[in-house]
C-alpha cells in the first residue's frame, strides 16, 4: 500500500488596499460631477430662468393657494446662490368680487425655487419667508373665518375626510408647503357675533407643515393690548382643524397674565365637541382684568387662580373631571359641569373638596356688582349677574372673616333673582356653626340677609384671639344673628341692618365687672369709670342677651347676668355706630332671702366702648356707711 501527496490549492487574497482606490476614485468622479451640475445650474440660472417666469410663477401661486387676487407691484429679487431663492416686493391681496375689496398687504415674500422645474419652464416653491404682513380676518357666527372656497387650500380643507380618527386628503388635492416663517406681521381679526376686533402686532410665526396631507406645527409670537403672548400650536389632523371639524390638537398659550394649554379632540367652530385635558393658570388676576377692561369690587383678595381638568363636551355644556382648582394657594379638588341652555343664563354646578379656603376670597370671585362708576351709570356686573351657580363645597379648614373654621359643608346657589351661600355643617371654637347669606333681586341690589347660628363654641378663646376690649363674657355660649338691609350687600354697613341677636352661656366670668367695688365706688361717686374700680371679674352661672338691632342701634330686650349671689340687669340702648352707650341696669341679689345681703342698686352706663362710665341713679346711692 503506498500513499501519495496531492499539493494544497492556494487561494489568494486580494488586499483592501488593492481594490479600495477604485472605489474612492468612483466616488470622487461621482461627487465632481454632481458638484459641476450644481455650480453649473447656478451659472446658468441668470440665463436661463426667466424672471419674469419666476414671478409670475409665485403670483400665480398666491392667488391659486389663497383663492384671492394677488397683486406684485415691487421689483422681483433673484438669487441663485447658495439656493435659488426668489423676493417679491409690495404684495396686496384682494378678494375676487367686483369691490375687489383689500383683505391684506405683505411688504415682501421670499421663497426658494427649484431650478430643474424653471429651466422646463414651470414655477416651484418652499421655504416662504414674509416679512411685515397685515391681514385682515373675519370670524363669522357660525365660528368658521372668512376664508374663499375657490384656493387650493379651501379646496383641500373641505375635502380633507376622517377616517379611524385620521386625516385622509385625495392625491389631486396634496401639495408640498415646507417651512414658512413670518416676522413682525400684523392681524386684526373681527368676530361679527361680538363686533370686535381683535388685533395683534408684531406677530412672529415657524410654520412646520411639509404637505397639506402632514401634521403641522406651529409657534406663534404677537402682541395684543401690550401684552406679549405666545402660542404652540401642532395637530395631525391642520385640514380637519381649520374646517371647523373636530380633530385632534395641542395647543399652549403661554403670557405674562395667563398661561393656558389644552390637549386633546376640539373644534375650532364649534366649542361643544370638545374632548382632552386642559389647564389655566393666572398668577395676578387684577392685573389680568385691569388688562381685559373688566374690575370686579376687592378683587384685591383674590390674587391667584389656576384650574387642570379633564373636560369633555355634554348637553349644551361640558363636564370637568379630575378637577385640580387652586385660589391664593388653596387647593381643591372635585368634578364640575357648565350648562349653555337655549335662552338661560349658563349655570355651573358641582362638588369641590378643599383642604383650606378664604371665604372671603371665594365670595370676591362671585361679587355681584361695583359701587364705583354709579354716579356715571350702573356699574359693571359682575358673574353672579351673567352666570347661575350650584356648587356643594368641603373644606377641612376654612377662613369667614373673622371666624376660623374647620370641617365645613357650604354651598354657594346662585339663579336669576337671587344669590344664596350656606354654611351647613363646621366646626367652630370648639363648637358648630352654621350661616346663610342671602341676596335677593334679578339685579341684586335690593339688599339681603344674613342668618348665623353657633353652638357651644368658646367665646373666651376667640375674644382673646381677636383681642377684644371691655366687659366682655368669657364663657362657652351660643349666639343667634338674624339681620337685613334693603341696601346694596356692597353698600351695607353695621350701621345699614336691621335684625335681632341672642347669646346665651353659662359657667363663665365677665372681665372688668367687680360688683363688690362698684357698690363701694357708688357710695363715693356720682359717677366712675368702671376700669378704674373693677379689678376682679364677676362669674356667673347664666348669661342671657338678646336684642334688636336697627339705625345703628342695639335695643337691650333682655340682658341677665346671673351670678350665684348676685345678678345684673340690663337694659336700654347701645348706640354701636358712634360706639355709645346709654344702659340703665341693677345689681341685685340672686335669690330672694338675700335682699338684706345684696340691695337693689339701679345705675347708669353711659360713654362709650370700651370704657363705659356708670352713676348710681338719683335716690338709689347706697349710703358710705354699708
Amino acid at each position: 500500500m503506498s500513499t501519495s501527496r496531492q499539493p494544497r490549492r492556494r487561494i489568494k487574497i486580494r488586499p483592501i488596499s488593492r481594490w479600495l482606490p477604485g472605489v474612492a476614485r468612483l466616488a470622487t468622479f461621482a461627487l465632481l460631477v454632481a458638484l459641476v451640475v450644481f455650480v453649473s445650474l447656478r451659472v446658468a440660472g441668470p440665463y436661463v430662468v426667466s424672471t419674469g417666469l419666476v414671478r409670475g410663477g409665485i403670483e400665480d401661486s398666491l392667488s391659486r393657494w389663497t383663492g384671492y387676487n394677488a397683486e406684485i407691484t415691487g421689483r422681483p429679487q433673484i438669487e441663485f446662490w447658495p439656493t435659488p431663492r426668489i423676493t417679491l416686493n409690495k404684495i396686496a391681496v384682494r378678494q375676487k368680487s367686483a369691490d375687489n375689496k383689500l383683505l391684506g398687504t405683505i411688504e415682501s415674500i421670499s421663497a426658494e425655487f427649484s431650478l430643474i422645474d424653471a429651466f422646463r419652464g414651470k414655477a416651484s416653491f418652499h421655504e416662504f419667508h414674509i416679512l411685515r404682513p397685515n391681514l385682515l380676518l373675519t370670524r363669522e357666527r357660525d365660528g368658521t373665518i372668512d376664508w374663499t372656497n375657490d384656493g387650493q387650500l379651501a379646496k383641500a380643507i373641505a375635502g380633507a375626510q376622517e377616517a379611524n380618527g385620521e386625516e385622509t386628503l385625495a392625491a389631486p388635492l396634496d401639495a408640498d408647503i415646507g417651512t414658512i416663517t413670518v416676522e413682525d406681521g400684523t392681524l386684526n381679526v373681527t368676530d361679527v357675533a361680538s363686533s370686535k376686533t381683535y388685533r395683534f402686532d408684531g406677530v412672529t410665526a415657524d410654520i412646520g407643515w411639509p404637505r397639506l396631507s402632514s401634521p403641522i406645527g406651529a409657534v406663534l409670537i404677537a402682541r395684543t393690548n401690550g401684552l406679549d403672548i405666545k402660542l404652540d400650536f401642532s395637530s395631525r389632523s391642520p385640514l380637519l382643524i381649520f374646517g371647523g371639524k373636530n380633530a385632534s390638537m395641542k395647543t399652549a398659550l403661554t403670557s405674562t397674565l395667563v398661561n393656558a394649554k389644552f390637549d386633546g379632540v376640539a373644534n375650532i367652530a364649534h366649542l361643544f365637541s370638545l374632548s382632552g385635558n386642559m389647564a389655566v393658570n393666572i398668577p395676578n388676576l387684577p392685573a389680568l382684568l385691569t388688562w381685559a377692561g373688566r374690575s370686579l369690587p376687592d378683587v384685591a383678595t383674590l390674587q391667584a387662580f389656576s384650574i387642570e381638568s379633564d373636560v369633555v363636551s355634554a348637553a349644551n355644556g361640558f363636564r370637568f373631571d379630575n378637577v385640580s382648582l387652586g385660589m391664593n394657594g388653596a387647593s381643591a379638588s372635585g368634578a364640575m359641569d357648565i350648562a349653555f341652555s337655549p335662552g338661560r343664563r349658563p349655570k355651573l354646578g358641582g362638588t369641590l373638596a378643599f383642604d383650606q379656603i378664604n371665604f372671603k376670597s371665594l365670595f370676591d370671585a362671585f361679587v355681584v356688582r361695583l359701587a364705583a362708576g354709579e354716579g356715571n351709570g350702573p356699574p359693571d356686573g359682575g358673574a353672579l349677574q351673567a352666570l347661575d351657580l350650584d356648587l356643594r363645597l368641603s373644606a377641612r379648614q376654612a377662613d369667614l372673616t373673622p371666624f376660623k373654621l374647620s370641617n365645613v359643608g357650604a354651598s354657594i346657589i346662585v339663579s336669576s333673582n337671587e344669590a344664596r351661600f350656606d354654611v351647613g355643617d363646621s366646626q367652630f371654637e370648639g363648637g358648630a356653626l352654621t350661616a346663610h347669606l342671602e341676596a335677593t333681586r334679578g339685579d341684586f341690589d335690593g339688599g339681603g340677609k344674613l342668618q348665623l347660628s353657633i353652638r357651644g363654641a368658646d367665646f373666651a378663646g376667640l375674644i382673646e384671639r381677636l383681642q377684644l376690649k371691655g366687659p366682655l363674657p368669657l364663657a362657652t355660649g351660643s349666639l343667634d344673628l338674624a339681620v337685613r338691609t334693603a341696601l346694596p350687600l356692597w353698600k351695607a354697613g353695621p350701621a345699614d341692618v336691621t335684625g335681632n341677636l341672642h347669646f346665651r352661656a353659662q359657667s363663665g366670668s365677665l372681665p372688668g365687672f367687680d360688683t363688690e367695688a362698684v357698690r363701694s365706688e357708688a357710695a363715693k361717686a356720682d359717677f366712675f369709670a368702671l376700669s378704674a374700680v373693677s379689678h376682679r371679674a364677676f362669674a356667673f352661672d347664666s348669661f342671657d342677651l338678646s336684642a334688636d338691632l336697627a339705625d345703628g342701634a342695639a335695643q337691650i330686650r333682655t340682658g341677665r347676668i346671673e351670678g350665684p349671689k348676685e345678678t345684673i340687669t340690663l337694659s336700654g340702648v347701645i348706640p354701636y355706630k358712634s360706639s355709645g352707650l346709654a344702659l340703665s341696669g341693677q345689681i341685685g341679689a340672686t335669690k330672694p332671702e338675700t335682699d338684706a345681703l345684696f340691695p337693689a342698686l339701679p345705675f347708669f352706663v353711659g360713654g362709650s366702648w370700651p370704657e363705659p362710665v356708670l352713676s348710681a341713679l338719683p335716690g338709689n346711692r347706697p349710703s358710705a356707711s354699708k
